[in-house]
């Protein structure tokens, strides 16, 4: 590995006790040097197999307004109690399973095909959803990945406020 050059002859010492020759140090750097490629090269596959999973999401800019006809605007309205509250325009919600069977594993297949039919009927659908603090997370990450399944990219989140809360009051005392 390392090695060290001394010199054979003693008769170089000077008074005092050094030597006047040095003496020569030499370092195998090759070990070291297969260690750390072979670092680096478990580093660099292991990290290649841990991707994470995103959703690039475009975001309008702040300045300007667009206009949208009422028409091509579906709010999807989630309160937290298990179900979706859709409407088109200024019409009154509709209620629908949020998932199968309470279960949240799984969208519920109504839902699904809503949405599916809905902007298939209509390309310039904006769907705005609005979900209540009551409601979990994982809800609209659930819904933004359905979108995200159907290929649904014009969609939009706003705040869930008092007018959403009473109009999915109205659309439960009329069922």
């Amino acid at each position: 590995m390392s090695m060290v050059d001394t010199p054979n002859d003693r008769r170089g010492h000077k008074k005092g006790g050094h030597n006047s020759k040095r003496i020569g140090f030499r370092l195998d750097m090759t070990p070291m040097v297969d260690v750390a490629f072979l670092l680096l090269t478990f580093f660099m596959l292991t990290t290649t197999f841990a991707k994470s999973n995103t959703m690039e999401i475009n975001i309008p800019p702040e300045t300007g307004e667009i206009s949208i006809a009422e028409r091509n605007v579906m709010t999807l309205r989630i309160p937290g109690d298990g179900f979706a509250y859709w409407s088109l325009g200024e019409e009154a919600p509709t209620r629908e399973l949020l998932y199968e069977n309470g279960d949240s594993s799984s969208m519920s297949r109504q839902l699904r095909q809503l949405l599916r039919d809905r902007t298939a009927s209509n390309k310039k659908l904006v769907i705005v959803v609005k979900i209540s603090e009551k409601a979990k997370y994982k809800s609209l990450v659930d819904i933004i990945d359905e979108f995200n399944l159907l290929k649904i990219d014009r969609f939009s989140l706003d705040d869930f406020n008092a007018q959403d809360e009473a109009a999915v009051s109205r659309a439960v005392a009329a069922r």
